[in-house]
């Protein structure tokens, strides 16, 4: 990608509306635009991150054994009412009514209609376990909208649901849920913590949720420092090893619950089981926000220039910077550069704009590219060519034929650690 063709309309000062490091940075990088008032247009490099993630989700959803489908948005407000939810969800279900003046809502939230489909298509415990899951747009009409896409009203959602015969299955899927969000997060290159947590609206008698660690986070979160235990509660001493706890900030990205007849009971989705009895499918349901994510990850990984991005859900991977577009040694070694870097495999961009190498250099900070190859006087004087890590400010030098030599390096380097 040229950067004289990339749309991204980035900003020099900070937005007046943000509130906090990622909605402000999100804007100034031009990843993304309100419509309204928590409701985002996803611009290119926003929404690069964004399948950068879900790619992530999906590939670890289908190791765990789920299988994707997509359900309706739009949702009968029927099957709400026979879970009592259409009353207690209160007024962030966003409610409309057709012509016929048959009321809908938009899906926050989909375990009515998977239960529905569960209900009219599962019949026999041969069919089971069974994990379906889904990456979706949810609405919620939040009381006050902030944060950008952290607390919005449009937003984008993996939510997985499991199907067991019993209560032992559903540990089982449980387990394999929680062991595939760590996998996500760890190759997000996030670090967070996993608590026990209320259910709230959703149901259930077990939950956790996965915290992303961020100064700016909403959640405290207290950790002991020796055995790792963590906790939302307020306690001095780590039960388990008597250590005091250390107070920090987490931002929620995932939540998973064990559901049990929750919504199976009232529903009447029930199965055959080997005795030949009728009984109520055992249900968990498991939700990662892809938007969040992408938020915490900049409140976690950022300075005062900009975005640090992990290379794994970094737009691009490689930022090529000649310091003068118009110098002829210059732009043609950074396109012989730009052409090699794509036939290796690189996500990469030119910055072919006629612009001073200091804006080109505030903006490749500001957007976060993680590796940044600076073609300047150096290369013309002594053959050299600079490279830059975002993550750490860390440059190195190298001649043009080892420069995918010191690249690849690099980019091993950054992607062990995640």
């Amino acid at each position: 990608m040229r950067m004289s063709s990339l749309f991204a309309p980035t900003l020099k000062e900070n937005p007046q509306e943000a509130e906090i490091v990622s909605h402000s940075f999100m804007l100034r990088a031009g990843m993304i635009r309100q419509l309204s008032s928590g409701i985002y247009a996803f611009l290119p490099l926003g929404l690069r991150t964004i399948s950068k993630i879900t790619k992530i989700i999906k590939e670890e959803m289908d190791r765990a054994g789920g299988q994707e489908l997509l359900l309706p948005a739009l949702h009968p407000g029927e099957l709400w009412k026979e879970t009592g939810r259409w009353e207690v969800y209160g007024p962030e279900l966003i409610r409309l009514k057709d012509r016929k003046d048959r009321d809908f809502c938009l899906g926050p939230t989909h375990e009515e209609v998977i239960t529905d489909l569960a209900r009219r298509e599962i019949r026999s415990y041969r069919q089971l376990p069974l994990l379906l899951y889904q990456i979706q747009t949810k609405f919620r009409d939040e009381i006050r909208p902030r944060f950008g896409v952290m607390r919005a009203r449009e937003f984008i959602m993996k939510d997985l649901y499991s199907f067991d015969r019993d209560f032992e299955g559903l540990e089982i899927s449980y387990q394999k849920m929680y062991n595939a969000y760590c996998r996500i997060f760890d190759r997000c290159d996030l670090s967070y913590e996993v608590v026990p947590a209320e259910s709230g609206v959703i149901g259930g008698a077990v939950s956790h949720e996965f915290l992303v660690l961020a100064d700016s986070g909403e959640e405290k979160l207290l950790i002991c420092p020796t055995c790792n235990f963590s906790t939302t509660q307020d306690e001095e001493r780590c039960p388990h090893c008597g250590t005091d706890l250390e107070e920090k900030r987490g931002i929620e990205v995932g939540h998973i619950f064990q559901l049990g007849t929750k919504y199976s009971e009232p529903m009447k989705a029930y199965f055959v089981d080997r005795d030949g009895e009728e009984k109520p499918l055992i249900m968990g349901c498991y939700g990662i926000g892809i938007g969040r994510t992408m938020a915490a990850a900049i409140e976690a990984y950022h300075d005062d220039k900009g975005i640090q991005w992990p290379l794994s859900i970094a737009p691009y991977e490689v930022a090529i910077i000649p310091i003068n577009w118009k110098n002829a040694k210059q732009r043609e070694v950074a396109e012989e550069i730009y052409q090699e870097s794509q036939e290796k495999g690189f996500e990469v961009v030119v910055d072919d704009r006629e612009f001073s190498a200091g804006y080109k250099f505030s903006e490749a900070d500001l957007i976060g590219f993680p590796l940044q190859v600076i073609v300047g006087e150096k290369m013309s004087q002594e053959g050299k060519i600079e490279v830059k890590v975002r993550k750490n400010d860390q440059r190195w030098e190298a001649k043009k034929e080892e420069l995918f030599t010191l690249l690849f390096k690099l980019k091993e380097e950054l992607a062990s650690k995640a």
